[in-house]
């Protein structure tokens, strides 16, 4: 990605589409020659000494662009006088922005499609191990703990759909001209709109975009923008809520992240087990989740057909965005690599609320044989009462069920009370409703199947800090 977002990138990529212009207005029929195409064939990659020219052409002509196009036109001399013919400076700056988010998202969409993977198979696993589940933060009726892994992955999907969609939305700014009415082109090709169309085409499709805006000004809708920063922002909201229910799981000390052998948890206290890469998660996470604000005030400033105000954040907050995002996918691939899951704390922390929950079952066992409902809730409630009190008040143990076992009034289901305990008995379809989720044919394996040769190469991303 920082490959991607370099200076060298973008400054090949406006060589590249100066190229397929020329090569587009050759096929055309303007006079163009072989060599002139060739020598910008051969030089469409920066050097370092290409870049030291370019600087000095800016410093002189304090024109980025422009610099730029008298630094490739002195390695192509055969090309000097054709380059840029008929184009304005966002031909290059923001076809070039349409191509990185493009091939940006081309790189992200599988890095998430793999942790989805590795959830799912993380879901299957446990799709039978039963958990509290939290509600207001309070113990509530059980799942499982991959029910609640499948919570996880259904955000996950849409973040990818959302991704996918603003990626295929996108379409080329193409060949437009100066306040995207194609003028300069018309002049070029005297008024021949047909070769002008067919321009616009031809360099469309050398982009590897399926159409341009037909509409555009002299940039494209920065509106475009809003469009990837919001999903952005959203994918960002994903990452604290996963990221804050691992830190949560791992203050239960019923899961927790990878920790190595050697890794030191705190400078200070030795037996620490900090979950430091959940919380960068989280970190990264809400920075991400703002990232929208300069894409939204951004469009919203802009002036008419376009004013530059727009110019200098956009080349922060764009590769910011998916710099970041990057970064949160490598952190949620290496989390879910390697999560612990420790089954004795899950039943510890389930059996300590499991008395109260099962109070419904043991008053319909009561009904079943032939007691009055009403007095069996009495019953239940007093005993129910005082056992929180003991928790409460005297850091005792949940003694519910030893109640009732020495209250005669049960005595018609004290057999039955390892039954009616049981905690599968609780989680109703969760099993069933993760493997009819994450199953072949399922709703996640549709959703990857597009990122299958990813899947089946897809390694750990490391995490050095």
């Amino acid at each position: 990605m920082k490959s991607l977002f370099s200076p060298h990138t973008r400054a090949s990529t406006w060589r590249q589409l100066w190229l397929w212009l020329a090569e587009g207005e050759k096929e055309l029929g303007l006079n163009i020659s072989d060599t002139a195409i060739e020598q910008m064939r051969t030089h469409v990659q920066l050097t370092d000494e290409d870049f030291r020219v370019a600087d000095e052409e800016e410093r002189r002509r304090r024109h980025d662009v422009m610099a730029h196009v008298h630094a490739y036109g002195q390695i192509a001399p055969e090309a000097a006088g054709i380059i840029h013919w008929g184009a304005t400076s966002c031909y290059v700056t923001d076809n070039a922005d349409l191509l990185l988010l493009r091939d940006g998202l081309n790189l992200l969409l599988p890095k998430l499609a793999i942790v989805v993977y590795k959830l799912a198979s993380f879901a299957q696993e446990f799709k039978d191990l039963p958990c509290l589940a939290y509600t207001h933060g309070q113990s509530a009726q059980p799942h499982t703990v991959g029910k609640r892994a499948c919570l996880w992955i259904q955000d996950l999907l849409m973040d990818l759909r959302n991704l996918e969609r603003a990626r295929d939305d996108l379409r080329f700014r193409g060949v437009k001209g100066t306040t995207g009415t194609q003028a300069s082109f018309l002049a070029i090709f005297e008024g021949d709109h047909s070769k002008v169309t067919a321009l616009d085409k031809i360099v469309t499709a050398k982009a590897g975009f399926p159409a341009s805006f037909i509409i555009s000004s002299q940039t494209y809708s920065r509106k475009i923008d809003v469009d990837i920063a919001n999903a952005f922002a959203s994918f960002g909201a994903t990452c604290q809520r996963i990221g804050g229910d691992f830190r949560h799981l791992a203050m239960l000390k019923e899961m927790e992240e990878p920790f190595e052998r050697d890794q030191i948890g705190s400078s200070a206290m030795a037996y620490k087990r900090n979950p430091m890469r959940s919380e960068r998660l989280c970190s990264l996470g809400r920075y991400l989740s703002n990232s929208n604000g300069d894409a939204i005030g951004t469009y919203s400033s802009q002036w008419f057909e376009r004013s530059l105000d727009d110019s200098a954040v956009r080349r922060l907050y764009l590769p910011q965005i998916y710099l970041c995002a990057d970064a949160c996918l490598s952190i949620l691939d290496n989390v879910c690599s390697g999560l612990h899951v420790y089954p004795a704390v899950i039943e510890r922390n389930l059996k300590a609320e499991l008395p109260f929950m099962a109070t419904e079952n043991i008053i319909m066992a009561l009904v079943q044989q032939g007691v009055s409902r009403q007095e069996a809730h009495e019953h239940i409630r007093v005993h129910s009462q005082a056992a929180a009190m003991n928790v409460k008040m005297e850091g005792g143990a949940n003694d519910l069920m030893d109640r009732i076992k020495a209250d005669p009034f049960f005595e018609p289901i004290v057999g039955n009370l390892t039954n009616l305990m049981n905690p599968k008995t609780f989680i109703g379809r969760a099993p069933q409703q993760v493997e009819e989720f994450t199953a072949p044919g399922g709703e996640v394996e549709m959703a990857l199947r597009p990122y299958h040769e990813h899947l089946k190469n897809g390694h750990t991303a490391e995490i050095m800090i």
